[in-house]
């Protein structure tokens, strides 16, 4: 019975870990599978070193902004030391130690579907174990990175995404492909601490693709500034590196050539599904497993398996998996124990409303809920107010020509917020109050009493507001 478990989780990423917390908490047992580190790329090769590596450059532009305060050169091997204590020198032994001190059991391997309620483990030396769940099964094995066929490009071993957080020596000459949110920001921050060329090739004909149009604008004005070469409407049309860490050559659809130290491809993820035993119970491989608002797949009999965090392809934002992970593990909870399954906090919303996202380039770009593009498209009676964020008075206290934006969108039958945007330096910990107001649907007229201290930048909130009318 040592291989018998109440819930299997494959992957002890930030989302398998939560599954395991509350599954745990409410007296059930639990394993976790996991072939890399436990805490997943978000703790090691995304969200906290990418964030490390981008602090130190935002405090130098911030500081650069403020008279009267000057600040030297970077200190690049001080940072990667830094980057390297945030990720824990890529050393698991907390992640497990905590799995372990909620009493899950951590297994070691590659974790695959092998029939309803089954997990078959290979570990690292060829051997197999087979796993038994008596009640569910919980996919969160994230996403993987999408390598573009382009010709020459695999076979020059490009960086991705989580060979620039994990950096060791800064290349002079750097190549970035992609406009996305990983692409913009590891530019700027490898920018910074040495990449004094560095080319971001966009295929289309903005960054950031998924805000609103003057998030990229403003962020595209930075990079610039910054000396960063942004090239739109451009493709990679071949790459060659004849010998393994050697220049690399590009040829562009523009006709140009570059030559560079490195390129990186931060084109997009998939859905970590791929060779998972899926097709073993009916389901695609490689496709995002669809799921209801209780993360419980809806295409698998009897309820078994669940899917949470990027393998759902919700949302691919860690705060999100994690929010998805104690959905299902309280479910699971309840419907093991026959309670009610079906509160409130136990069905996904927050999902179908707009994921909050902070993009933390300098300036940073803060998101929640609809773009209005988006909320047209949907169907709602929109009306969107600007503001220029550099006009409240304690963004001038905090940054001399200071440069930022803010947006609402407002569904005008029910009087409430859709989705709200800021851009601007610093400017992220405004966001949650944005996804309050969206989330819980806050009516205008009761925000109008929600007042922000003065002088601060939440005072933006005031302005929004009087532009709309109130």
């Amino acid at each position: 019975m040592s291989d018998v478990f109440d819930v299997i989780v494959i992957g002890a990423g930030p989302a398998g870990e939560n599954v395991v917390g509350r599954v745990t908490r409410g007296g059930l047992t639990a394993a976790v599978v996991e072939q890399d580190l436990a805490g997943g790329d978000c703790s090691y090769w995304a969200c906290i070193p990418s964030k490390a590596l981008l602090r130190p450059m935002e405090l130098v532009a911030e500081v650069g902004r403020q008279p009267g305060l000057s600040v030297g050169p970077i200190d690049v091997p001080a940072v990667l030391a830094r980057r390297d204590e945030a990720v824990s020198g890529y050393d698991d032994s907390g992640q497990v130690r905590w799995l372990e001190s909620v009493h899950g059991t951590v297994i070691r391997g590659r974790g695959r579907i092998a029939g309803p309620r089954q997990v078959e483990v290979t570990a690292a030396d060829g051997g197999k174990r087979l796993l038994t769940a008596r009640h569910a099964v919980v996919l969160a094995t994230g996403s993987t990175p999408v390598i573009p066929r382009v010709p020459g490009l695999a076979a020059a071993d490009p960086w991705l995404t989580k060979d620039a957080t994990a950096v060791k020596e800064v290349p002079a000459r750097l190549i970035v492909m992609g406009g996305g949110v990983a692409a913009c920001e590891l530019a700027q921050a490898l920018h910074a601490l040495g990449a004094k060329e560095t080319t971001l090739v966009v295929r289309k004909d903005r960054v950031l693709e998924r805000t609103e149009p003057f998030a990229g604008e403003m962020v595209t004005a930075s990079l610039r500034e910054a000396g960063i070469d942004v090239r739109f409407n451009t493709t990679i049309e071949k790459v060659e590196r004849p010998v393994p860490g050697s220049e690399v050559t590009v040829d562009l659809s523009d006709g140009t050539r570059l030559t560079a130290d490195e390129i990186m491809v931060a084109t997009g993820r998939d859905p970590g599904s791929a060779d998972m035993g899926l097709p073993l119970i009916g389901l695609p491989d490689g496709a995002p497993v669809a799921v209801d608002d209780s993360m419980r797949a809806t295409e698998v009999e009897a309820g078994w398996l669940y899917a949470v965090g990027d393998v759902n392809n919700r949302s691919m934002l860690t705060h999100m998996g994690k929010y998805q992970a104690r959905i299902a593990g309280d479910v699971i909870v309840a419907r093991v124990a026959g309670a009610p399954d079906d509160l409130p906090s136990m069905r996904d919303r927050a999902d179908a409303m707009g994921s909050p996202q902070v993009i933390f380039t300098d300036p940073h770009v803060c998101a929640v809920g609809r773009t209005e593009e988006r909320a047209r498209r949907d169907g709602f009676n929109v009306r969107a107010v600007e503001y220029d964020i550099g006009l409240v008075t304690g963004a001038y206290l905090q940054a001399d020509g200071y440069k930022g934006r803010a947006k609402m969108v407002v569904d005008e039958d029910r009087r409430v917020l859709l989705g709200v945007t800021f851009v601007g330096p610093g400017i992220a910990d405004l966001l949650h109050g944005a996804t309050i107001a969206v989330t819980a649907e806050v009516p205008l007229d009761d925000l109008w009493h929600a007042i922000p201290v003065f002088p601060a930048v939440s005072e933006i909130w005031l302005r929004l507001l009087e532009a709309y009318g109130l």
